[in-house]
């Protein structure tokens, strides 16, 4: 006779996902913001919806590239959720939502391990099928929706048309391939509930764990974890730490008024053609200081780089034992700052640029103090 099921032996979440179904943005403008990500990112529309779709709620625009798919929704009612989230919090993410093989039991899996309900199990339906939700809370107003698009043959979801699509042609083509990892950050002393979190309830295992000797500078320090799910997803978490000054994690907290999604990293096959392709549209990146690349060249010494173009786009190298990596960093895209991007190009490397922390963390400090909040 087999053992009851219980919740610390039941299929875990993490067993249902099959990867990053897109990310949601919830803004003042969303007209404006979708915009500015088509024009200086090099996003697409492919779906909107709003009041000429029958939503008398909210207007959304679906914006892809790659296998990249961003939503941007702003609220059509002074009483929406939407509008609440941004009087709190500005601009920023609300949703990180995966698909997964069954929503229900994906679910299921997650309350039945702890998770907060935010919406039980519900079913979209259209001409193109059937497409069946559920969400569940994470860090600060975060949520995680769990879609299953397996009776479904539309695009986004019901409700949403691919006609009269604003797509403004501006710029070179960017090349952003896929989401590489989220990095969300919580308020100090709260890294390891939200660890524990993502590994006891979602069935996630940490990945790597940063402290806060390896993650500092002359006046500011942090600690970080990185949860994935085995394959696809993977996030890594932040919390503030003690410093001579105030940290970036703490500028965040304290101005999106709680945890939240800090940066969205984007992998690109040529870093070196993205980057020039997002400084011709206008996108402003974090500098580095000219006397990080004689370190850099010494530390990849045995990688046949473009360190002239590198250096020129300030673009940050790192490795591990299975590679390198090449990265940069976009000044915040919010008005508070908290939300950014991260362009990566990865060569074998698993790792997250441990090498840059302290380049990249001197230039976050120096747009602190431009700001007056370091």
């Amino acid at each position: 006779m087999s053992a009851p099921t219980t919740a610390a032996t039941a299929v875990p979440p993490a067993a249902h996902l099959r990867g990053w179904d897109c990310i949601e943005f919830w803004v003042g403008n969303a007209r404006t913001t979708a915009g500015f990500l088509m024009s200086a990112f090099g996003f697409r529309c492919t779906g909107y919806a709003g009041p000429e779709t029958g939503r008398r709620d909210k207007a959304s625009y679906v914006l892809e590239q790659g296998d990249i798919r961003l939503v941007v929704s702003g609220a059509l009612e002074a009483g929406s959720p939407i509008a609440d989230h941004v009087r709190t919090h500005g601009d920023g993410v609300h949703d990180l939502a995966w698909v997964v093989d069954d929503a229900r039991a994906t679910y299921e899996a997650a309350i039945n391990r702890g998770a907060r309900s935010v919406r039980e199990p519900w079913i979209e339906h259209d001409d193109n099928g059937d497409l069946e939700l559920a969400q569940v809370a994470t860090y600060g107003e975060t949520v995680h929706t769990f879609v299953d698009r397996h009776r479904y043959r539309g695009g986004l979801e019901p409700g949403y048309t691919n006609d009269n699509l604003p797509n403004p042609t501006v710029g070179p083509a960017v090349g952003l391939v896929a989401i590489d990892h989220v990095v969300g950050n919580v308020a100090e002393g709260q890294l390891d509930t939200w660890v524990q979190f993502y590994a006891d309830v979602m069935g996630f295992s940490p990945l790597v764990h940063f402290d806060d000797d390896q993650i500092r500078t002359e006046y500011s320090a942090l600690m970080s974890t990185v949860v994935w799910d085995g394959s696809k997803i993977v996030m890594p978490i932040n919390e503030p730490a003690e410093g001579r000054k105030k940290s970036q994690i703490q500028e965040y907290i304290e101005h999106y008024d709680g945890a939240g999604v800090q940066h969205i990293a984007l992998r690109t096959d040529d870093i070196v053609a993205a980057v020039q392709a997002l400084r011709d549209r206008g996108v402003r990146f974090m500098t580095v200081p000219d006397t990080y690349y004689a370190e850099a060249k010494q530390r990849l010494a045995e990688f046949d780089l473009p360190w002239p173009e590198l250096q020129r786009l300030n673009i940050l190298g790192d490795k591990d034992h299975d590679g390198y990596l090449l990265q940069i960093f976009t000044e915040t895209i919010t008005d508070r700052p908290a939300v950014f991007f991260e362009i990566i190009e990865r060569h074998g490397a698993k790792g997250f640029g441990e090498g840059n922390f302290k380049a990249l963390f001197e230039a976050i400090e120096r747009d602190q103090a431009r700001r007056g909040n370091l």
